[in-house]
């Protein structure tokens, strides 16, 4: 590497940091040597990094720092020290050695626990105690004294096992010393960066030119700074359309591309439309409420409506049927609750079709609720594909060319159907397609023709009606190679900006 290349594109606050870390490693040291901040030394010693001039490790330390008597004694010496310094030869009242060293009762009751430890210190008993030097001791300099001459805060690794004990000490007085966790930011010089320690780099550099400098000519006896044309910068994102809802986008266009029109509705609807108006007997499990979740408040009911589909529950009405034959409940069908199904779009769909209006085409792509365990491939609110076709032409065949479409635009050239039951289809059948990757068949949705119980309650007459309803996680999440459903509706926003736009 042209090492006269990299100095010429260093920066000021780089120039500063090089020639001090021949001898400092640890940011604070590094940060009070070269005059800098913390903030400036750390942003000079990134930009090192980047030029693989050095390298940083970061470790959590226990630290020694001064709290706030520690940092009143530095300055004004420690108490014992300052006790002892104002004793003579000759016995001195308590009162008259406190008022000459200026500390407080209870900083003097201290420091003479401590002088007299050291046998510095006599006393003597009188109407009040009598202090004086202890024969012998004219000089005395506290351990603690020297500990404060140290640079805080210190890494207690570096300390010695005497000095410990100090700091043992210390921990007992009041506000002396806080021991804490912190973070220490040490240098490694490569190669690069110890070559450049080596190097005698100017710190007075320029780093713009300006009319000031052109006007005077001061520019000619000026050293410039290169650009630097390859340093790292960070990379700048835009807004983005969260990658579920890219998807949402993609399907509705498949739909509309194939002459569909979309459905739309609340997400808060009545058992009557959810279920009872899909031929859902008033009695099957996924009413109880540990499937569904049901809110509190009586929904209105259209009482036209409501009196035909009673009748066909309840003895098959007009459609040639037998019904569920059970006492249908008004009051069932009065609850409301968060839409299981965006189906219940399609029978209110069908409910407003008149004759001159069919054949006629319709999609859903909405939010779903159940009230399921969440876990890595269930959530209790989802999104559904759903589809219905209203032609008296339309047959079997027509229901899988649509899916076949639908899915071939999707990724999967392959589809197959499976018998299956439904409480409003018949018949019904599970759609699976042939994943590409895992080479094996996956179940992907539901589908079949409504049954005449459904039909004829909501359209008033015979027709057939194509239906479907497809897990719109299962269909997508394998784009981007995620096997944790929960993770499609986070807004972790590195994925959100990272993540492929949905196109196949």
């Amino acid at each position: 590497m042209d090492l006269k290349a990299v100095i010429s594109k260093l920066h000021p606050l780089e120039r500063k940091v090089i020639p001090v870390l021949i001898t400092n490693r640890e940011l604070g040291a590094i940060s009070i040597a070269s005059g800098l901040d913390l903030t400036e030394t750390m942003r000079a010693l990134q930009w090192l990094e980047n030029k693989e001039a050095l390298t940083l490790e970061s470790k959590m330390y226990k630290v020694v720092s001064l709290d706030s008597n520690g940092l009143i004694y530095l300055k004004a010496g420690v108490p014992e020290q300052r006790l002892f310094d104002v004793l003579s030869s000759e016995f001195q009242s308590l009162s008259v050695v406190a008022a000459k060293s200026k500390l407080s009762v209870e900083e003097v009751t201290a420091s003479l626990g401590i002088l007299m430890r050291e046998r510095v210190c006599e006393s003597r008993k009188e109407a009040e105690l009598m202090l004086r030097k202890a024969p012998g001791a004219q000089t005395f300099v506290s351990t603690v004294s020297a500990f404060l001459a140290k640079p805080f805060p210190i890494n207690i690794t570096f300390l010695s096992s005497a000095e410990l004990d100090i700091v043992e000490a210390l921990k007992k007085r009041k506000s002396f010393i806080r021991v804490e966790e912190k973070k220490i930011v040490t240098v490694v010089l490569t190669a690069l960066g110890e070559a450049l320690t080596k190097e005698e780099i100017n710190s007075d550099v320029v780093n713009r030119l300006t009319p000031a400098m052109l006007k005077s000519g001061s520019w000619q006896d000026k050293e410039f700074r290169a650009y630097d044309i390859e340093m790292g910068v960070p990379s700048i994102s835009g807004a983005r359309v969260h990658f579920t809802n890219q998807a949402i986008d993609y399907i509705k266009n498949i739909w509309v591309e194939m002459g569909f029109r979309e459905m739309t509705g609340n997400y808060v609807q009545s058992a009557f439309w959810d279920l009872d108006a899909l031929f859902v007997p008033q009695d099957h499990p996924a009413r109880e409420m540990q499937d569904t979740f049901y809110l509190p408040g009586k929904a209105r009911l259209s009482a036209p409506l409501f009196s035909v589909v009673k009748e066909v529950h309840e003895t098959g009405g007009k459609t040639g049927s037998l019904g569920w034959r059970y006492p249908f409940s008004k009051a069932e069908s009065e609850q409301i609750l968060l839409r299981t199904h965006t189906t219940v779009l399609s029978a209110q769909t069908i409910a407003g079709l008149k004759k001159e209006q069919l054949p006629a085409k319709f999609f859903a792509v909405g939010k779903v609720f159940r009230n399921e365990a969440l876990d890595w491939k269930h959530l209790f609110e989802f999104d559904q594909v759903e589809g219905i076709v209203i032609d008296p032409d339309a047959t079997l065949a027509h229901l899988k060319g649509y899916l076949q479409e639908f899915y071939s635009k999707m990724g999967y050239s392959q589809i197959r159907m499976r018998p299956a039951h439904f409480p409003y289809t018949e018949p019904s059948l599970e759609i699976d397609v042939f994943h590409p990757i895992r080479k094996e068949w996956v179940e992907l949705g539901g589908a079949g023709i409504f049954r005449p119980e459904v039909v004829r309650s909501l359209l008033g007459f015979d027709c057939t009606v194509l239906a479907w309803g497809q897990g719109m996680g299962r269909i997508i999440s394998e784009y981007w190679k995620i096997t944790d459903i929960r993770v499609m509706y986070t807004n972790d926003l590195a994925m959100i900006r990272k993540a492929k736009v949905y196109l196949k």
